[in-house]
């Protein structure tokens, strides 16, 4: 398969939820390393009229298994990965408590959209392909239902007072030592 249509499908298929292809050079780079390291090769290369050259690509033996080994691995042990969500959340107290509530607020209809589009995809999608092959829009699904109840819940926290602040008590809770080791 040659890059244009690698990137095409992968959008096609709503892959792209879960790879990243907004910018096509980076899947040349990106094919120009797995050449290099053996993983891949070219298949053939031919010119339509008036057409640029097109390569095809195919795996090679030790591509396949290097992408089944990552794929174990990726499926076996969880990554320690740093979301700037939580980096955020832990940093709360830097902004105003109305600011925090208008920027949830924001991130919640956001959330909510994109959850949406994720609904019509498993609708429209789901009676026609085998689960199998919608498995990483269910999980992005769940993971992003999760997320936009538990955003609602802090909304409604900062809502009516149950988490608050500000810069007396900020001031106070390090003057207590609270929070030290």
């Amino acid at each position: 398969m040659h890059p244009y249509r690698m990137q095409r499908l992968i959008k096609e298929r709503g892959k792209d939820l879960v790879i990243n292809v907004q910018r096509r050079a980076s899947l040349y780079q990106t094919i120009r390393q797995l050449l290099r390291a053996g993983l891949i090769r070219v298949r053939e290369t031919s010119r339509e009229e008036n057409r640029p050259e097109r390569t095809v690509y195919e795996l090679t033996e030790k591509g396949l298994k290097t992408a089944r080994d990552w794929l174990k691995e990726m499926l076996s042990f969880p990554k320690e990965e740093f979301p700037e969500f939580p980096a955020a959340l832990s940093l709360l107290p830097l902004l105003e408590v109305g600011e925090v509530l208008r920027c949830l607020e924001e991130r919640e209809a956001a959330l909510a959209e994109k959850l949406s589009r994720l609904d019509s995809i498993l609708r429209e999608e789901g009676p026609a392909l085998p689960r199998l092959f919608l498995l990483e829009i269910e999980y992005l699904h769940f993971m992003l239902e999760a997320e936009v109840k538990w955003v609602r819940s802090l909304i409604g926290d900062l809502r009516s007072g149950r988490i608050a602040w500000d810069e007396e008590w900020l001031r106070r809770q390090a003057d207590s030592g609270k929070g030290d080791d």
